[in-house]
């Protein structure tokens, strides 16, 4: 076994449960390699000083087992991320392997900015990742990323607020949580939850359309959602708003309300990333105390998001097998599963997550980690592929946010949202 590093939590990296984002540079002016000496620059999200120790001996290992490839690596905040490898795909500077989420990564994608992997990562390699997370690296059938690391949110219960509402078991749909969000409020005076219905924040609204069992757009990326299924979503979610069932501040604020009002006691749900059992136990111990974890809540579906995070490589690299290689090293079995313990994050090698890591434990974060890892059964992304994903939220958010104040019926909303959007130019 190799290395011993401090094993640190990484809150910054996982808010990529919320609303992912990225950030690296490289410097400029860099001469790139050449066939004999292959260099390998590296590209990720804020990952020191947390994981320099991990890195640095994964990259040590990987030019041991090939003489005469440098890998650099890069990391810087990630905040600059979104311009930065924007300017760099058009400067054709880009780096040989970089992390993106798909959201982001497929907006480049259809700018052919990424090497095309089906024909680079043979059959047997391929079949050892989760297929529903390898869909996520593709567009238009085409394979332009692979999948690195994964988290899905599951929901934090506070149970003395369910006990005193009377209820024994936490919902499992979004029907069984309308009705407990009611018996909460009528019981407790509090509410049962909190979502954010703010354009720019989480997706969780919108990707309840898919969860629900309506489609959000067909084939040919037109509007699918104003059918039978789409209006009772909007209606749901309308429903709720209007019988005082969801706090006011749905409107105006974002996820990280939702946390506050969970850890203050106000809310008896919250929908999150196991990691932040840690986040509660350190900023509200007696909150920590009566909380446990249950699966996310889904609608007639079935379905479980799940936020991804892969590799992709950028067509203009002058070095592609060497990249290709190496990306498949930092992805493979053994190191996935080191840096998923590490990082308190799954792995989306089918191999990985069987590990008994997975299984075992009887501490409240190991019943989530074991709760986060059986939904990947049932967990894919469920934000469409889609370049412009955040536009399409915006004009969900924005109608459905009509709809909840009055300012127009469920039926003109859904039928506002799909005009909209079907008539971008």
């Amino acid at each position: 076994m190799r290395r011993n590093w401090k094993q640190i939590g990484v809150f910054a990296l996982l808010g990529l449960v919320l609303s992912w984002a990225i950030a690296s540079c490289s410097p400029g002016g860099q001469e790139r390699s050449t066939s004999a000496n292959p260099e390998v620059e590296f590209w990720t999200m804020q990952l020191q000083p947390q994981f320099t120790d991990y890195f640095n001996q994964l990259i040590a290992d990987f030019q041991t087992e090939n003489p005469g490839v440098t890998v650099r690596w890069v990391d810087v905040p990630w905040a600059d991320m979104q311009s930065k490898i924007l300017t760099a795909v058009s400067a054709k500077t880009a780096p040989d392997v970089v992390n993106l989420n798909p959201d982001f990564a497929s907006q480049l994608a259809g700018r052919n900015a990424w090497l095309p992997l089906d024909d680079k990562v043979p059959a047997d390699v391929k079949q050892q990742y989760l297929p529903k997370i390898w869909e996520a690296g593709t567009l238009d059938g085409q394979t332009f990323g692979i999948p690195w690391y994964l988290t899905t949110s599951v929901a934090i219960v506070n149970t003395d607020l369910m006990n005193q509402a009377g209820i024994a078991t936490p919902p499992k749909t979004y029907e069984e949580l309308a009705t407990v969000a009611r018996q909460v409020k009528e019981r407790t005076g509090k509410y049962a939850f909190f979502t954010t219905f703010v354009p720019e924040d989480s997706a969780e609204v919108m990707q309840s359309f898919v969860q629900m069992g309506a489609t959000l757009l067909d084939d040919q990326g037109k509007a699918a959602f104003n059918t039978p299924e789409g209006k009772a979503v909007f209606q749901y979610w309308t429903d709720l708003y209007k019988n005082d069932l969801l706090p006011r501040e749905v409107l105006t604020q974002g996820h990280r309300r939702a946390i506050e009002l969970y850890q203050s006691g106000q809310t008896a749900l919250l929908s999150t990333g196991p990691q932040f059992l840690k986040a509660i136990e350190t900023n509200a111990p007696a909150v920590a105390k009566v909380s446990t974890a249950a699966p996310q809540i889904t609608g007639s579906t079935g379905a479980k998001n799940v936020a991804v995070m892969n590799l992709v490589i950028p067509r203009d690299t002058d070095q592609p097998d060497a990249a290709v290689k190496f990306a498949l090293f930092v992805t493979n079995n053994a190191n996935q599963l080191e840096f998923a313990k590490a990082a308190n994050v799954l792995p989306s090698t089918t191999a990985a997550l069987q590990d008994s890591y997975f299984k075992t434990g009887t501490a409240p974060l190991d019943k989530a980690r074991q709760i986060s890892a059986t939904q990947m059964t049932d967990a894919r992304p469920l934000s469409p592929p889609i370049a412009d994903v955040k536009e399409l939220q915006k004009i969900l958010y924005d109608n459905l946010q009509a709809a909840m104040l009055d300012e127009k019926s469920v039926d003109q909303a859904i039928a506002d949202a799909a005009e909209e959007w079907n008539s971008r130019s």
